[in-house]
């Protein structure tokens, strides 16, 4: 379990996990919807793209609290996911406003997430103290 965080976490790491988080509801929330709507023609698929979508939005979500508290390992999957969000608005940019509204959440996502005082935040840096200074630390 993620010990507690002393400093207070770097704005834009705040928005990158919130936003982070609320595409994992999205998500949840669209594998609940694709469970309610599997036909008898096509029950496999059906169930397959509902524990998908429920998976991976439940993941999304967790990695995203994780990250909040100080997890760095949490940080990647977050990073896939929106790499791959950005390649799902590269696929649907014949519906502007979609394509548009996935990329710019995943860009804000990925900046927020790979910022300096977001990484340090992640790797328990305090302002103004390089990684290798606490290993000499008297």
């Amino acid at each position: 379990m993620p010990e507690p965080r002393s400093l207070p976490l770097p704005p834009p790491l705040v928005v990158a996990a919130s936003l982070a988080g609320l595409e994992g509801l999205l998500v949840l929330g669209y594998g609940v919807l694709e469970a309610a709507s599997v036909h008898a023609d096509r029950v496999a698929m059906g169930v397959t793209s509902a524990v998908f979508f429920v998976l991976l939005g439940g993941a999304l979500v967790a990695c995203a609290w994780l990250v909040t508290h100080g997890t760095a390992g949490a940080r990647s999957p977050v990073i896939v996911v929106q790499v791959m969000v950005l390649g799902l608005a590269w696929d649907v940019r014949s519906s502007t406003w979609v394509a548009v509204g996935l990329a710019v959440v995943a860009a804000v996502v990925l900046v927020g997430l790979l910022h300096p005082a977001s990484i340090a935040a992640l790797a328990g840096d305090r302002p103004g103290e390089r990684a290798g200074d606490r290993d000499h630390a008297p």
